[in-house]
């Protein structure tokens, strides 16, 4: 039997897709729902994978004050550096074209490792709804 807890977390933030064939090629925002699904080898004393507020401390306030209100930007991307001139505490830039899908990867793979490296627990999967009927998950 697998026990996962689970949070999720909703902010807005703008990305554009580079290279995108259609409008996702504009700049554009989301107000997107991120879903993070937890996983230790064991429950705790009290019988639980996580505190529900462990994983916003960890994960949840990570988006807050990195992507929370900001611009994703591919850093290949040739409008980058016009982005950073208008806006450079709102631009961020990544080694990723900010897809839903590679959105989900970045979190799983680089930031909850980073975020739980302290702890037992292990961040299995993550889901990004960009909106209510699009969404790309990613998990172990």
């Amino acid at each position: 039997m697998k026990v996962l807890a689970y949070r999720y977390h909703d902010f807005s933030m703008g990305h554009r897709v580079y290279q995108h064939e259609s409008k996702c090629a504009s700049l554009h925002g989301h107000n997107y729902r991120i879903h993070f699904y937890c996983e230790a080898p064991r429950l705790d004393d009290i019988g639980r994978v996580i505190d529900f507020s462990d994983i916003k401390k960890y994960l949840c306030q990570w988006l807050e004050e990195n992507w929370d209100h900001k611009f994703l930007v591919y850093e290949k991307d040739p409008w980058l550096e016009q982005l950073k001139a208008i806006d450079p505490e709102g631009t961020v830039s990544t080694n990723f074209n900010p897809t839903a899908e590679n959105m989900a990867t970045y979190l799983l793979t680089e930031i909850g490792p980073q975020q739980l490296k302290e702890s037992p627990v292990k961040l299995i999967k993550v889901v990004v709804d960009e909106t209510r009927k699009c969404s790309a998950s990613v998990e172990v």
